[in-house]
């Protein structure tokens, strides 16, 4: 059984990936969460913005476990980035372009309005590169500087395509993403 806090923050992060997070209401985190109303204010006293850090946060770091499940030892580089994109698709077309990356929707939100929750996007993008780069180096073999020049790229195109993807309602951005993303990779390779 799940713990209220932790049912209040796995609704949070649902809701904001659909929605965003100025289009999520704490009502509607509540209802979702099977929750109490009281419970939001009593777990996160600082209210929505103050569970919006704790969503980017967990969520980020539930993300930065993909890693793990794609840079595998013996996995060959090219066909890794590639199935990143594919995957991405995939879920994409599953949930009717519903499920995408909740950091970077809230983020695009809120970077210029809301310094607390850029400050948790920008730590949550920070483990990634940082993160996805020593992967790069650990199981493929690239330069820490090609490493980390990758690893942006790929984050960069697949947020990127997550955005065209939902709002064009097709898989096409992601695919072209994952293209170059794989001919970007070839070249750290090469280099």
């Amino acid at each position: 059984m799940t713990g209220t806090r932790e049912r209040i923050v796995n609704a949070g992060a649902e809701l904001f990936r659909r929605n965003g997070y100025t289009g999520t209401g704490v009502k509607q985190i509540v209802a979702e969460a099977g929750a109490p109303f009281g419970s939001l204010y009593h777990f996160f006293p600082g209210g929505k913005e103050q569970l919006g850090e704790e969503v980017i946060r967990t969520s980020g770091m539930m993300y930065l476990r993909l890693f793990e499940i794609f840079f595998v030892d013996g996995a060959e580089l090219v066909p890794t980035v590639e199935a990143i994109f594919e995957s991405a698709a995939e879920t994409l077309r599953e949930t009717g372009y519903a499920d995408a990356c909740p950091i970077a929707t809230v983020a695009l939100e809120v970077a210029s309005t809301n310094e607390t929750l850029r400050i948790a996007t920008a730590d949550v993008f920070t483990a990634w590169i940082d993160h996805g780069a020593a992967g790069l180096i650990a199981k493929f073999g690239l330069a820490p500087e090609r490493a980390r020049e990758l690893i942006i790229a790929i984050i960069t195109s697949l947020e990127g395509a997550f955005v065209l993807s939902r709002a064009l309602r097709s898989t096409e951005p992601l695919k072209v993403a994952g293209a170059a993303a794989a001919h970007a990779a070839r070249a750290a390779l090469v280099r």
